[in-house]
Formats: C-alpha cells, sequence, structure tokens
C-alpha cells in the first residue's frame, strides 16, 4: 500500500524540513511548496490526502489557497497560525479548513493532529460505505455511503467537517447537541475544544442548505445549550 500523501507548505525552510521529517518517520509521504502559488500548482499534480497549510505565504496567502482548494477538493486542510491571528483561524475555519495548529507547535502535536483528522475522515467514510444509509428529511437527503448531500435533489457542497456535523445532528432530528459534543464528533480527541469552531460550521451548513438562523427550517439554536436539527413535524423557530 502506498504510504499516504500529505502536502506541506510554509516559506520558512527549517520548519518545511523539520516537519517533513517528523510526517515521513511517522510513514506519510511528504511534498512540499514554499509559496501559495507554487503550493496550488503542487496540490493540482500530486492530489495529497491531507494538506498543511500556512496562513502567511508570499505570492498567493494562505487563506486564498484554503479558498481555491476548497473549489474543487474536500481534501482535509490543517492551518498554521500564529497565536495572535485568531480572525485569521476563525475565517480559514468559514473556508473550510478542518483544524488548525497554533505556533510554535511541537511536530509530534502536528502529527498527531494530522493523523486524528485522517483517521476521523477514514473511519466515517468506511462506517457510511459499511451502513450504506441514505438519511432523507424532508427535502434534504444525506447519502452516507457516497458522503454526498443534496437539497431538492440538487447536490451541495459541504466540506469533511461539516458533512460530519449535518450528519450527527441529522441522525437525531430533534436531540440538543451541546457545541463539546458536537466538537467531539466533527474534530474528534486531537482538537483544542475552541468552541467558536462548531458556530462556524453551522453559519457554514446554514448558509449552503439556505437556512434563515431567524427562521430555521433544519438547524436550531437551543440557547445556551448548543444545535439541534428540527423535526419535519415540529419546524420549531431558532
Amino acid at each position: 500500500m502506498m504510504p499516504t500523501k500529505v502536502l506541506v507548505v510554509d516559506d520558512e525552510l527549517k520548519m518545511v524540513k523539520l516537519v517533513r521529517t517528523y510526517l515521513e518517520n511517522a510513514g506519510f509521504q511528504v511534498v512540499v511548496a514554499y509559496d501559495g502559488q507554487e503550493a496550488l500548482t503542487v496540490f493540482m499534480h500530486e492530489q495529497p490526502a491531507l494538506v498543511v497549510l500556512d496562513l502567511m505565504l508570499p505570492k498567493i496567502d494562505g487563506l486564498e489557497v484554503a479558498r481555491s482548494i476548497r473549489r474543487s477538493s474536500d481534501a482535509p486542510i490543517i492551518m498554521l497560525t500564529a497565536r495572535a491571528e485568531e480572525t485569521d483561524r476563525l475565517i480559514g475555519l468559514q473556508l473550510g479548513a478542518d483544524d488548525y495548529v497554533v505556533k510554535p507547535f511541537s511536530p509530534r502535536e502536528l502529527v498527531a493532529r494530522v493523523q486524528a483528522v485522517l483517521r476521523r475522515v477514514s473511519k466515517s467514510s468506511e462506517a457510511a460505505t459499511a451502513r450504506s444509509q441514505v438519511i432523507s428529511i424532508g427535502d434534504l437527503e444525506l447519502d452516507l455511503g457516497r458522503r454526498e448531500a443534496r437539497l431538492a435533489h440538487r447536490p451541495i457542497e459541504l466540506t469533511t467537517a461539516q458533512f460530519d456535523l449535518l450528519t450527527v445532528l441529522a441522525q437525531r432530528p430533534g436531540q440538543v447537541f451541546t457545541r463539546p459534543q458536537l466538537l467531539d464528533a466533527v474534530q474528534g480527541d486531537a482538537f483544542e475544544g475552541y468552541e467558536r469552531t462548531i458556530d462556524v460550521h453551522i453559519k457554514n451548513l446554514r448558509r449552503a442548505l439556505g437556512d434563515d438562523p431567524r427562521a430555521p427550517r433544519y438547524i436550531s439554536t437551543v440557547r445556551g445549550v448548543g444545535y439541534k436539527f428540527i423535526e419535519p413535524e415540529t419546524k420549531d423557530a431558532n
């Protein structure tokens, strides 16, 4: 079996070398890029299973790289950010990044994050394939085996994390999930517990579903607690 391919993008040569060494020692095949333009070219030709992406890049910044990748691929993206870049982290998550690691970081932690994200994606895909289940609620349809979402028979584009979050909610209509519960389901144990991530994913889901948070048809906010998928017969207000 070919090793899993990971693309590492950072303009710091020493950082790239260090991360590459740790990932290769963990059994990954690593390809690298040192600016945003090169990252998009390497991604297109190499089709990696996961991207480790620094936000501060020359030529094309990391946020634009993430935006471009998301137009054609749902490959998981782990962002590398400085501690002061909370706004950029939120924007990156809105663009479809799956996780983030704050600089300075331990290379072992990054390897653990990469493994956790890939394991979550793999388990979710395998479980869905085994179930071959299709969830249909009103005009929303989730094909868990194919990992496809359709609304009124038209496909909607969701990232891996967004699809997993929508699946967790839609499998149990009416059940209220706290943000920590949803974080655990979507990001896994390696995630830091940044609960606002869920709010970003919910905002993106609502946009994809055309769901007005003031009068939701699908996802309702339970104030002070979390979120739930609205049962078709109730259609309660937010």
